[in-house]
């Protein structure tokens, strides 16, 4: 592939530089969040997700962007305060990237190019379709999964491919 995906950078929401190699040796789950989307009630189970598995590996890592209808409109600031107050999260928050288009995050275009089918979808376009897409990624930082936005935190497809990447 490109990049490898522990060397390509972002920042915090607090500002800090981050890679994915942070989190080598876990089982990641990726996603792209945003605060006014249908599909904003997700934070609840990525939060369970993230409380349930934690101590087995796991983190859920949110990339807020604003590429679908500007659901995504506030500061690094304000989002962290609204999935704080809403949703109780705790798992790590990055800054605001782009996951689409010409403006699309390097971390977005090598998650993509490396997982382009969705699971149980493959006439989808490789493009990310929505707020709240995932990549599940392997305790090595490789992608082993990608699923829908529809996909919920609770879905028996997700909980398995986390349970399998656990194990490994």
């Amino acid at each position: 592939m490109g990049q490898d995906l522990g060397a390509i950078g972002f920042t915090t929401n607090d500002g800090a530089a981050a890679t994915l190699a942070d989190h080598l040796g876990e089982v990641v789950l990726v996603v792209n969040t945003a605060s006014k989307c249908g599909l904003t009630p997700q934070y609840e189970g990525l939060q369970a997700a993230y409380e349930e598995y934690r101590d087995r590996g796991f983190t859920v890592v949110g990339f807020p962007a604003n590429d679908f209808m500007g659901q995504e409109p506030g500061t690094d600031e304000e989002i962290a305060e609204f999935c704080s107050v809403n949703y109780a999260v705790t798992f790590p928050l990055m800054a605001k990237i782009s996951v689409a288009g010409e403006t699309r995050h390097p971390l977005y275009t090598e998650l993509i190019a490396r997982r382009p089918i969705i699971e149980g979808n493959t006439d989808a376009d490789p493009e990310i379709q929505w707020n709240f897409e995932k990549f599940l990624l392997g305790r090595d930082g490789e992608v082993a999964a990608r699923f829908a936005p529809t996909v919920t935190p609770d879905d028996p497809a997700l909980r398995k491919a986390i349970e399998t990447e656990l194990q490994r």
